[in-house]
């Protein structure tokens, strides 16, 4: 097995290589050896994933920090490979708070994360820029001297907020305050991805699967983005493929669907210790 460190140097050689890469999403341990098998190099977890294999929605008041690091954990253990967490807002406001959360997120073998400006308020769902900023820093010097990959979110266009240029100045402003990637989900098009990357000095990841138009690992690579994440959406196609199998039985009464079923062999070899 790699240690900390060792999966820290192979994350950053990754963000720091020739090509773009897909870093998956995973929602437990099962799924991140599926996807190690797969030959991807890295994987991120995810809070939507992991909400609906708990029967919750995906929201802040529905996962509290615990429970989160704990399925991040399982997913560490599961797989040699890098694994950065979804570490939502911080799971609090106060800078200190973002801080600890990186410390924890250290502590349970992760090498990375990510911290996002929404603060869950639907009167006010993006926290102001200064306290957005401190909440980054505070961040990142928790993470300073660690083996540890901070990524900053840039949450606007997720929360009726379509302003690039207030996207592009928050980006900005968390990579000088030492995020060491940045990420804006939601962009509307390739022209938007190609201006955030063309904008900022540090990695950008990019969001694919969730909504909008659909872009190629070539496209987004060309476009400048260095990492592709795929958010929940690995999760909800799998739960597409539950009701799909479900509505056969139901409404016709064949069990057609197992034909496309992974074969239990192959799922014994996957899941050994």
């Amino acid at each position: 097995m790699l240690t900390q460190v060792e999966k820290f140097q192979h994350f950053v050689a990754l963000h720091q290589g020739p090509a773009a890469f897909v870093i998956p999403n995973p929602w437990d341990a099962g799924s991140a050896r599926i996807l190690a098998s797969m030959g991807f190099r890295a994987l991120a977890t995810t809070s939507a994933g992991f909400a609906f294999s708990k029967g919750k929605r995906d929201s802040f008041n529905c996962l509290d920090r615990d429970e989160m690091l704990a399925n991040a954990a399982e997913i560490v253990a599961a797989t040699d490979l890098p694994v950065s967490a979804d570490l939502g807002n911080g799971f609090g406001p106060e800078p200190e708070t973002c801080a600890q959360t990186i410390r924890l997120a250290y502590s349970h073998g992760l090498v990375g994360g990510s911290i996002e400006d929404a603060s869950g308020n639907a009167d006010a769902p993006i926290y102001a820029f200064d306290h957005a900023v401190a909440r980054v820093r505070a961040a990142a010097e928790a993470a300073q001297g660690l083996p540890f990959l901070l990524t900053a979110r840039a949450e606007n266009f997720l929360n009726g907020r379509p302003d690039l240029d207030d996207t592009l100045r928050r980006l900005q402003a968390y990579s000088e305050a030492g995020a060491h990637v940045l990420y804006a989900p939601g962009l509307p098009d390739l022209e938007a991805i190609r201006t955030v990357c063309s904008a900022l000095d540090k990695p950008v990841n990019v969001v694919m699967g969730l909504r909008g138009p659909v872009y190629s690992v070539e496209e987004l690579a060309a476009a400048g983005v260095r990492r592709i994440s795929v958010g929940g959406s690995l999760a909800r196609a799998a739960l597409g493929a539950l009701v799909r199998s479900a509505q056969e039985v139901r409404d016709t009464g064949t069990f057609n669907y197992a034909n496309d079923a992974l074969p239990v062999s192959q799922i014994a070899v996957l899941m050994r210790h």
